[in-house]
């Protein structure tokens, strides 16, 4: 086939055209739920009220779905039970959470030789809030420990970063009927070592799935 002149420039052209596009394909941003930046952020972002506010959590995909009806409103990367201490499957009520909890060792062999931590403690292992759907036992919490999220490593809870579930305990909230101002959210945020309990007067519902 006899190519005209223009041919090579027209083909370098296009290879660096193709190579551009797919340096901004691999550039754009996914929804994993890493959309801010610090926890003043997280309790900053306008919250959209939904007609059917759920929570979904995929083992499989070791992710959280917020979902209104069939809609997709946000997702988060997500770290569940390994297998000797699996995260229970089925349908569940939040009913409360607790802001700067504190943590208790659990009557188990692995916590054996730990001690107990204060709200805000650096070793506390339940970052900024913690979210009931099992009680006592089982809560979505957040956890300083990003390496382990998309893996099975906790001991039956669901972690999130700190962000990710400061951000969902307001969603959850919001659509629980609970009103806080805004300068509640900064000041929670703010006073780490200061717990409080939030009680919803409207549970959520919570779905793990296989």
């Amino acid at each position: 086939m006899i190519r005209p002149k223009w041919w090579p420039a027209a083909l370098a052209v296009l290879t660096v055209s193709l190579a551009a596009g797919e340096a901004r394909a691999q550039a754009a941003p996914r929804d994993t739920g890493l959309i801010v930046s610090s926890l003043e952020s997280a309790v900053a972002q306008p919250v959209r009220r939904a007609e059917k506010f759920t929570l979904t959590v995929d083992l499989s995909d070791r992710k959280l779905y917020v979902m209104d009806g069939d809609q997709l409103m946000r997702e988060f990367p997500v770290s569940i039970g390994a297998s000797d201490y699996p995260t229970p499957q089925g349908s569940f009520r939040i009913r409360r959470m607790i802001w700067n909890p504190s943590w208790r060792p659990p009557p188990s062999a692995w916590a054996r030789d730990d001690e107990p931590q204060a709200p805000g403690a650096p070793g506390n292992p339940m970052g900024r809030v913690k979210i009931f759907f099992q009680e006592p036992d089982y809560y979505i919490h957040g956890t300083g420990l990003t390496g382990s999220l998309g893996n099975a490593r906790s001991h039956g809870c669901v972690r999130m970063r700190n962000i990710d579930a400061v951000e969902l305990a307001r969603m959850v909230m919001v659509n629980a009927g609970i009103e806080r101002d805004a300068e509640w959210y900064q000041k929670t945020i703010a006073e780490k070592t200061v717990s409080r309990e939030v009680n919803l007067t409207t549970p959520i519902a919570i779905r793990v799935r296989p």
